[in-house]
Order: C-alpha cells, then sequence, then structure tokens
C-alpha cells in the first residue's frame, strides 16, 4: 500500500531527482482546501504506486516553500525526470488529479524540452 511521505528541504532535491515521477503537495495545517485536499493526495498515492507522492508542509519548510516560490495553498507541482512540468495552486478534484497523472505518465519529457529549447531558440533569432 503506497502511501505519501513527508519531505524536508535537505530531501527534497534528492527525492526529485532520484525519482522517474514526483507529486509535491505543498500545504500547512491551519489551510481548510489543504486539509480537504489530503485524502484526495493519499487515494492517488494508493492507486499509483509507482509515483512519489511527497508533502511538504510550508510552515515546518519555510525556506523549501520560498525557494519554490510558493505563493499559495495547496500548491501542487508535479515532476518528471527531475523535470517541474505542472505547478498550479489549488485543490484539484479526484478525476482532475488522476488525469493529470495520466498526462504526466504519457509525457515525453525529453522531447517536450527540446521542443520548448527549439522554440526559445527561434524567439531568440526573431528578436535579433
Amino acid at each position: 500500500m503506497a502511501t505519501t511521505q513527508d519531505i524536508t528541504t535537505a530531501e527534497f532535491n534528492d527525492v526529485i531527482s532520484g525519482n522517474e515521477m514526483v507529486l509535491v503537495d505543498f500545504w500547512a495545517s491551519w489551510c481548510g482546501p489543504c486539509r480537504s485536499f489530503a485524502p484526495t493526495f493519499a487515494a492517488s498515492a494508493e492507486h499509483n504506486p509507482d509515483i512519489v507522492h511527497a508533502k511538504v508542509d510550508t510552515e515546518a519548510e519555510q525556506e523549501l516553500a520560498a525557494a519554490a516560490n510558493i505563493r499559495s495553498i495547496p500548491t501542487l507541482m508535479a515532476f518528471k525526470k527531475g523535470h517541474l512540468v505542472f505547478n498550479q495552486p489549488g485543490a484539484l478534484p479526484p478525476s482532475a488529479l488522476e488525469d493529470l497523472v495520466k498526462q504526466v505518465k504519457d509525457l515525453d519529457v525529453e522531447a517536450a524540452l527540446a521542443a520548448q529549447e527549439a522554440q526559445e531558440a527561434q524567439d531568440g533569432a526573431d528578436t535579433d
């Protein structure tokens, strides 16, 4: 049975870089929407044991929350092969979270990065 795992600033980079896919829930105990989203996130962890479901307590890990530019909670981030591929504040309903999981699983991150780099190079050439 997969569960969520609390991570700290010290563990964050190792968890992100050491796993194929990681979902990170930035939350706080005083946040009502965070508490409402917690069972949805936990259910996703049970249904997707191949994905790390990490939780960051923004009160305990203020330095990490600041470094991640967290402005509102809950905020959900998805990483694939060490790359941030999704970053959105707000609690997702279960169906939207499962859809996100499917999209990130299906994402070819190398192709997406190559396309992004090509677009940035083109944009740079257009401004010269």
